[in-house]
């Protein structure tokens, strides 16, 4: 190539490299220019949130490119937006209280996108409320222990009310709020007793709510049916399965029983769980069944002791001594200190030893005087050393145990 050749493909080369210089130029100018072109859009294109009077928080996604910020067009602090500002993409909520007033209300919001507001609003709108009463458990009823204490009634209502109880002079007004009322039981010592608690506005008479309140009977110091009891066979000379107290679940001895350690029999606790009721004593050796103290009781009374027992004999009809002596730990004097267990099993009739639980010669009773909070009921299989005593067997089923005040 000459000289004069190579100048002119010089010369050509350098232009073609200008022209797309300037060509990338214009190109990246073009989408500079596009990219910042403001957008703002929310998914879906809402344009209202339309509420009832329980109110709700409801999320929008925000797709731009600018910063924007939600204002209320009007007061009012019943709806507002979370968060109110942001920048390019993002997350707000419109987050509605809910609505105790007797009026429907609409709240509008506009947008601007750098402080520019976008053409269309966004409209809220909340449904009135109506006058409104709701007491707890106004349709169940609220209990009260028969030891009596503080409790309280939870409420509702957009409305001014007040409350009165009828037949209740054994409960006292402690304070009352805006959603309650908390209240004051005395202690029972006679039977099942109600009052009703009403709630009303003198505005709106209609609304008039009311509950019962029940306190529990308090002439029961103790009433036990070992219904959380589960193990072994109802058929009493059936033994397998069944389960000693000294090795019941902490669950199970926290029900508050307990029997004293057999120093004849390694200390054991020779009570047998049941399905539903107990076993007192095996071959040989005599178990007590202690009850719980009569916490109850805040000085000295008399009370009554019912009880269901039941002799243990053979599938054959071989019989057990049947001696059930009956006691306490603490203060108090038992009416007698033994009884004779002789309702004895028919296995024929009732295979699956339950009928006899229900025969009136099941049942046994005893009054114990001057029993306290200290005081417990013992009740014990013949003796704890039965070796050479009488057949040496003196095993005794219990159930149904309760202690009553005596008016």
């Amino acid at each position: 190539m000459n000289t004069l050749n190579k100048i002119h493909t010089s010369k050509a080369l350098r232009l073609f490299a200008l022209i797309a210089l300037l060509l990338v130029s214009v190109s990246c100018n073009d989408d500079e220019e596009t990219a910042g072109e403001p957008y703002f859009i929310i998914e879906e294109n809402p344009t209202g949130l339309s509420v009832d009077i329980n109110g709700i928080t409801q999320s929008y996604v925000v797709r731009s490119n600018q910063s924007w910020e939600v204002v209320a067009q009007s007061e009012g602090e019943w709806v507002k937006a979370f968060p109110s500002k942001g920048d390019d993409d993002g997350i707000f909520k419109f987050i509605v209280e809910e609505n105790n007033t007797f009026d429907a209300r609409v709240m509008n919001f506009a947008f601007l996108v750098n402080g520019k507001e976008q053409p269309a609003l966004f409209r809220v709108e909340q449904e009135a409320n109506v006058p409104f009463i709701t007491v707890q458990n106004a349709e169940e009823g609220i209990s009260v222990a028969s030891a009596g204490g503080n409790f309280q009634i939870n409420l509702s209502t957009n409305v001014e009310w007040t409350y009165q109880i009828t037949n209740g002079d054994w409960i006292q007004d402690i304070e009352t709020t805006e959603t309650s009322i908390k209240l004051s039981a005395e202690k029972n010592k006679g039977t099942e007793r109600s009052a009703t608690l009403t709630v009303s506005s003198a505005n709106h008479p209609t609304l008039s709510k009311s509950v019962t309140i029940t306190q529990l009977d308090g002439s029961i110091v103790l009433e036990e049916h070992f219904d959380w009891l589960t193990y072994g066979s109802t058929i009493f000379y059936t033994t397998s399965g069944e389960k000693r107290m000294d090795s019941w679940t902490q669950d199970e001895m926290d029900r508050g029983w307990t029997s004293t350690p057999n120093t004849s029999s390694s200390n054991q606790q020779v009570v047998y769980a049941r399905t539903g009721f107990v076993k007192l004593g095996k071959t040989g050796y005599g178990g007590d069944l202690v009850s719980p103290k009569f916490l109850i009781l805040d000085e000295e009374t008399d009370v009554k002791v019912t009880f269901k027992a039941v002799p243990y004999q053979t599938k054959g009809g071989t019989q057990d001594d049947n001696t059930l002596n009956v006691g306490v730990i603490g203060p108090g004097t038992t009416s007698v200190d033994a009884f004779t267990i002789s309702n004895w099993p028919d296995y024929d009739a009732d295979p699956d030893c339950t009928a006899i639980w229900e025969d009136a010669s099941a049942t046994y009773t005893f009054t114990i005087t001057g029993a306290t909070a200290e005081t417990q009921l013992q009740l014990l299989g013949g003796d704890f050393a039965l070796v050479g005593v009488g057949k040496g067997k003196n095993r005794i089923f219990l159930d149904d145990i309760k202690v009553e005040i005596i008016d």
